[in-house]
Parts: C-alpha cells; sequence; structure tokens
C-alpha cells in the first residue's frame, strides 16, 4: 500500500492511497491497534457537513472520504482526515479500516440530481449502488459498526397520501429515488443475514445553512436559486405552474440542515443502544409551495425575485411532504429550526458571505497575497 499527502493552499492535507501490490493493509505500527474514528463518506457535501462539524465538536475522530466532485473541502473542520477517493475504491477502504477502528458509518456519498438521473441511469445506479457496496461489504467484514444511510424522500415517489409516512409504498418516478430505495433494500437484508445495525433517513428538501457554507455549481436546490436571483443573478426558473396544488406550483416539505445534522446523530445514538433500524422520515410535516417560497424571500431581502417559468420536470411529484412522528416517537428527534423564514435567513446570511469570502480570495490573488 503506498500513501501520497498534499498539503493544498487552504491548508488542508489530503491523503491518496492505492495499491502497490503488497497485499493486505496491516492492523497498525507494530501490530497496536489502530485508534477508533468514525467513517462520513461524502462527507464534505452540504448536508454532511453540520454532521461532521458536531463529530469534531464532540471530540470524535472523523475520517471522511470524499471524491471532491462537488465539494472543495475547505469547510471541514481541523482536525479530520480527509482520504480523496471513490466510495466503490476497495483499496482506499482496505487502508481506511485498516488504519481506523470504524466505529459507526454515516453514508452520504451520492449522486443526487433528479433531472441528471433522468437522462443518465447507469451512471446513478453505479455511483448509488454498484460502488456503496464495496464500502457494506468492508462494513460487514469489519464486524458491522452501526451504518446510518442518507436517504430520500424520493423513494416514495408520488404518495398516494401526504403527509408520507414510512409505511407508504415506495414507487420512485425517478432513478435517483430508485437508487435510495434500492440500496435501502440492501441494507435490509444485509442487517438479517449479518446483524448489521443500520438507520436510512429519509429526509425532505433539505435548505438553510449551518457553519461554512459553499454554493454548488450547478446549485440544484430551490432556496439558494431564489436567494441567487433576488441578488442579481439569473432569473429563476420555476419548473411547472399547473401541478394539482393550490397556486399550481409544487409543493416541498423543507427541513433546515441544522435539524438534519441532528436527525443523524439521534440516529446513531438510537442504534448504539441497540434500538431497531429500519427507515426514519426527517421533515416537518408542513408543506411550502414554489411561489410560497419565492415570496418568503422576497419578504427577507426585500426585492423582488425575477423569474421565468417552464415546464414541469420529469421525475418532480406535485408535493412532498412527511410524517415525522416516527422519527419523534423513536429517535427523539423534533425539528427546531426549520420554520421557512429561519432557513431563508440562515440561507441569505451564508449566501452573502461566501460571495465576501470568494471575493476577499479573488483580492488576494490578484495582489498576490
Amino acid at each position: 500500500m503506498r500513501e501520497q499527502v498534499e498539503r493544498r493552499p487552504d491548508g488542508r492535507e489530503v491523503r491518496y492511497f492505492w495499491s502497490d501490490g503488497g497485499g493486505a493493509a496491516g492492523t497498525g505500527a507494530g501490530g497496536v491497534r489502530p485508534a477508533s474514528a468514525v467513517l462520513v463518506t461524502g462527507g464534505a457535501g452540504y448536508v454532511a457537513g453540520p454532521v461532521v462539524q458536531r463529530l469534531a465538536a464532540a471530540g470524535l475522530a472523523v475520517v471522511v472520504l470524499d471524491n471532491l466532485s462537488t465539494s472543495s473541502g475547505r469547510t471541514l473542520p481541523a482536525g479530520v482526515t480527509l482520504v480523496r477517493a471513490e466510495v466503490g475504491d476497495a483499496v482506499a477502504l482496505r487502508e481506511v479500516f485498516s488504519r481506523w477502528r470504524i466505529e459507526a458509518v454515516f453514508h452520504f456519498a451520492a449522486d443526487s440530481r433528479v433531472g441528471e438521473s433522468m437522462q443518465q441511469p447507469l451512471a446513478y445506479f453505479r455511483h448509488n449502488v454498484r460502488e456503496p457496496l464495496v464500502l457494506l461489504e468492508q462494513v460487514v467484514a469489519a464486524g458491522c459498526p452501526p451504518f446510518v444511510f442518507s436517504s430520500s424522500a424520493a423513494v416514495y415517489g408520488v404518495p398516494e397520501a401526504v403527509p408520507v409516512a414510512e409505511e407508504a409504498h415506495l414507487r420512485p418516478v425517478n432513478p435517483y429515488g430508485e437508487t435510495k430505495a434500492h440500496f435501502e433494500r440492501i441494507l435490509h437484508w444485509t442487517g438479517l443475514a449479518h446483524g448489521l445495525p443500520w438507520v436510512a433517513l429519509r429526509y425532505f428538501n433539505a435548505a438553510g445553512a449551518d457553519g461554512p457554507w459553499e454554493p454548488k455549481v450547478p446549485e440544484t436546490h430551490l432556496i439558494p436559486n431564489v436567494l441567487a436571483a433576488a441578488a442579481g443573478g439569473a432569473p429563476l426558473r420555476v419548473f411547472g405552474s399547473d401541478y394539482p396544488t393550490p397556486d399550481g406550483t409544487a409543493v416541498r416539505d423543507y427541513v433546515h440542515v441544522a435539524d438534519l445534522a441532528e436527525g443523524h446523530l439521534a440516529a446513531l445514538r438510537h442504534l448504539r443502544a441497540g434500538g431497531a433500524g429500519g427507515p426514519f422520515n426527517l421533515g416537518t410535516g408542513v408543506g411550502y409551495s414554489v411561489a410560497q417560497v419565492v415570496a418568503a424571500v422576497e419578504a427577507a431581502v426585500g426585492r423582488p425575485v425575477p423569474r421565468e417559468m417552464a415546464p414541469r420536470r420529469a421525475g418532480d411529484p406535485p408535493a412532498l411532504v412527511a410524517d415525522p412522528g416516527r422519527a419523534q416517537r423513536v429517535l427523539g428527534w423534533r425539528p427546531r429550526r426549520s420554520d421557512l423564514a429561519t432557513i431563508v435567513r440562515d440561507a441569505w446570511t451564508a449566501l452573502q458571505a461566501a460571495g465576501a469570502a470568494a471575493a476577499a480570495a479573488a483580492r488576494a490573488g490578484d495582489t498576490g497575497r
């Protein structure tokens, strides 16, 4: 096994592992049992970031495995080990599970753009199902530490009733949702066969900001796009005005990323206490239409949001709102920052801070500092 450590301009160390043909990794220098750590795949991402922040603040050793395809890793807290690798990289995973005694796994890494999944279904099944099987095989080989899976409300498709509970039929209407549902089934059978303790968190529309945040390109979340339009960017494209909803625009359940992070930690506590696994909805039980979100942004920033109407996107259900009762009863989880006004305010503050940081970095580059 060979290792390369690089220090990037932002000071972050990135570790790369690859095979040198020398066989399996060892168990630490001199046969010493390695130190424990929590593994977070996709840990540099939008939803995973606040989870990593909380784990690190609690004094836990955290290893993030991320290919950095949609994030830079700059927002990770100090002391977190970043391994730049694909979730299906067996060499890197063997090295991670050899160097650290992994006591829990949070699996976030995935492709997550609904529209893109309609155009590239094979890529989505490869990245979201086939490659994570390599991770899951390593988890089983390591003795089945608790496994918390970042699932999605997209597994429900167009629900028969709203709000939707975990017992609802899984009828995804896009490949993204299908891959999430498929991996949940894999976890179910792995749990039965190997005793893997697992939870799948089906969260609804992640929103807001918590701690350091960097915009994504392209951005697919509604609220950042509405805010960008309000700040002078391109007009917002509203996909669909003829849905069977009160104002014709799609209705979603928006949940603050800070509340999502607390839900992930609650799930880990539940599994460590021997609680039964399975799926849990993370949502508020309250839906807002696209038009209502635009109005909330306009009220918060004090300016109109330029917009243009576009046809519905394939794979988008008219309304998707959670019944969060099971998470509340079993995990003791309740959203505390997921009112729309707080979500918009926090996202707006983070967007302005990210813009200011980018401008400062650009000025420093121009002057050679």
